[in-house]
């Protein structure tokens, strides 16, 4: 392979108008690491969704097709993850590979720089990071609004029709049922208990029956039994005395009762309930939802101030006192001093009340006006990341390629554990940030854009060593470096 690549690249320099092949090359070379990543990335992401809400999908007897729409939503919301760190590892794969199989000597000893190299990738990530902001502003809230609605309505499922023999079955609004033994045709069952609570009376209705048939209607809607040779037992209030409880045991040969199952369906609840959510709003929504929330809590806040100064008014009996005798309202024990003892334990207690409401109502506008504040900086939040994800493409890749030019290492080896140190301090970063914002003690430009002010440099510091064959990860250069820093230390 490398012999083939140094021929190509000789015949490139001879004909400088097939210079293209070479960028073709370089592209396929990059392109196909990076779907590969991008879609392992996702699937683990996806797996470590099911893993999380498996309690809440397993046993509902949910359509394929629901199941589907909500791993593709899922999928759709674990883009801005798996995209940056599939474009971290291809880059790092692509330019190890041209490394170890010494593709990238023959390029640079043929006159080809690095940056050359790299010409046809740069542009690549850069329509790349275009494409994510546009997935990012568009697609994206409406991904988050599919999957949220989906999910809300899946969690709110209740557990497919499951009536296990011997344990009571109580999900089925308003009956406790319980069944004996179940046959092997699975429609015959026996010993069959039925606990009626429907008329909330306090009374108590209880059928028994020696056994019966149940099946369940062919849409589903209902849940048919058939009961053979059993009683009735009603056992009621009274309500004009309540010692007496009458009793009546009925007997019955065949008896047919049904009920409903139309809470075992899943029902989709309404998109619009969610589509206020910050997470399913695009760049302009954000925008004018920050604005109508900033201008909501200036109205509160003034609002607030002037009934704070309508609360407390000074129309009160130890005023009238102090009007009367002449002195000064700020003298306020010349004033309790004029009213009896009845008057001032009235005056003390009203003061005190109106101290424990106006601290009760600092204390409400205080915690209101927090929650508020969160939720603005969550909008600020989803605001910033429309753009960082785009960025962190470029950041990434500006890592990723210099950095697997110097350890010269393809595979999925060395590259992927290289690959997720970067992308573990890139994501903690951003959640470090993302927190901070949210909380309020960081602004969030600089919260939201500190992972890639952190990893610029570093992209920076990759590409220049790259650029001029730096032995940046050479173990006898920095022996060297360290040993003559020792011997100046050891001089002084």
């Amino acid at each position: 392979m490398a012999q083939s690549a140094y021929a190509l690249i000789i015949v490139f320099l001879h004909k400088k108008t097939r210079v293209k092949k070479l960028y073709v090359l370089i592209l396929r070379s990059y392109i196909g690491p990076l779907i590969l990543t991008f879609f392992i990335a996702l699937f683990i992401l996806v797996m470590q969704f099911l893993w999380k809400y498996i309690d809440d999908l397993v046993g509902k007897g949910l359509e394929w097709h629901v199941v589907a729409q909500l791993l593709f939503y899922a999928s759709t919301t674990f883009v801005p993850l798996a995209l940056p760190l599939s474009i971290l590892l291809s880059s790092l794969m692509t330019f190890g590979n041209f490394g170890e199989r010494y593709e990238l000597v023959a390029m640079k000893s043929a006159g080809i720089s690095l940056s050359t190299i790299m010409r046809p990738l740069v542009v690549l990530s850069v329509i790349i990071s275009i494409g994510a902001f546009f997935f990012s502003n568009n697609l994206l809230p409406i991904s988050n609004l599919k999957f949220k609605s989906i999910l809300y309505d899946v969690r709110q499922q209740k557990l497919a029709l499951n009536i296990r023999e011997g344990i009571f079955y109580n999900d089925i609004d308003g009956f406790v049922m319980r069944i004996g033994k179940k046959e092997s045709d699975g429609v015959t069952i026996r010993d069959v208990i039925i606990y009626d609570h429907t008329s909330k009376s306090g009374g108590s209705n209880v059928t028994k029956a020696e056994w019966g048939k149940m099946v369940q209607s062919g849409d589903g809607s209902l849940l048919e039994l058939t009961l053979f040779n059993g009683y009735n037992y009603d056992e009621r209030i009274d309500r004009r005395n309540e010692n007496k409880r009458p009793f009546q045991r009925t007997y019955f040969a065949e008896q047919y009762r049904k009920f409903d199952l139309s809470d075992f369906k899943m029902m989709r609840t309404n998109e619009d309930l969610f589509r206020n959510h910050y997470q399913m709003l695009n760049l302009e929504q954000l925008e004018h939802s920050v604005d109508s929330l900033k201008k909501q809590v200036t109205d509160k806040q003034e609002s607030y101030h002037r009934s704070s100064m309508l609360a407390f008014p000074y129309l009160n009996k130890a005023d009238t006192a102090v009007q009367k005798s002449n002195v000064k309202v700020d003298d306020r024990l010349v004033a309790l001093g004029l009213l009896s003892k009845s008057e001032k334990i009235q005056a003390l207690d009203k003061a005190l009340n109106n101290s424990r409401n106006a601290l009760n109502s600092e204390e409400y506008e205080s915690n209101d006006y927090n929650e508020r504040m969160v939720l603005i900086r969550k909008h600020e939040v989803e605001w910033h990341l429309k753009f960082t994800l785009s960025f962190a493409c470029l950041v990434l890749f500006f890592i990723g390629a210099p950095f697997g030019a110097i350890i010269r290492k393809g595979g999925l080896g060395l590259p992927l554990v290289i690959s997720i140190v970067f992308f573990v301090i890139y994501h903690v970063i951003s959640m470090t940030g993302k927190k901070s914002v949210i909380a309020g003690t960081v602004d969030p430009v600089f919260g939201m854009w500190l992972s890639s002010l952190v990893l610029l440099p570093l992209g920076i510091l990759f590409t220049y060593k790259a650029t001029n064959d730096s032995p940046l990860l050479d173990v006898d250069s920095w022996k060297i470096r360290i040993k003559r820093i020792m011997e100046k230390f050891s001089k002084k």
